[in-house]
């Protein structure tokens, strides 16, 4: 069937220190050691020279094998602790989950 991403983009609240930003993303990469559905976890900081972010500064990108894996992520006890928290420390967030598709020549 292949894998489902999870994306989420986030800019985090004015005056949030680094320090409790990393906090947050060791809880956040955490998850996949917590929520059998999540196979991976990687982010990053926006780099792009486009200025096209609309003030997003950090990607996050989670794995699973199928939607009802993610939604099983959803709705695991592990997530709803750390969303409550995480999302509270967001000034902005947009998540999307896709299918990648090859383009074939």
């Amino acid at each position: 069937m292949g894998e489902v991403k999870h994306i989420l983009l986030a800019k985090f609240k004015d005056g949030i220190s680094e320090e409790k930003i990393d906090d947050l993303i060791k809880g956040y990469a955490n998850l996949v050691n917590k929520i059998e559905s999540m196979k991976s976890f990687l982010w990053g900081k926006d780099v792009s020279i486009e200025n096209l972010h609309q003030g997003f500064t950090h990607v996050f990108e989670s794995s699973f094998e199928t939607t009802e894996g993610i939604a099983t992520y959803i709705s695991h006890p592990a997530h709803a602790e750390f969303a409550n928290e995480f999302l509270a420390h967001l000034d902005k967030v947009i998540v999307i989950d896709y299918k990648p598709t090859a383009v074939h020549p």
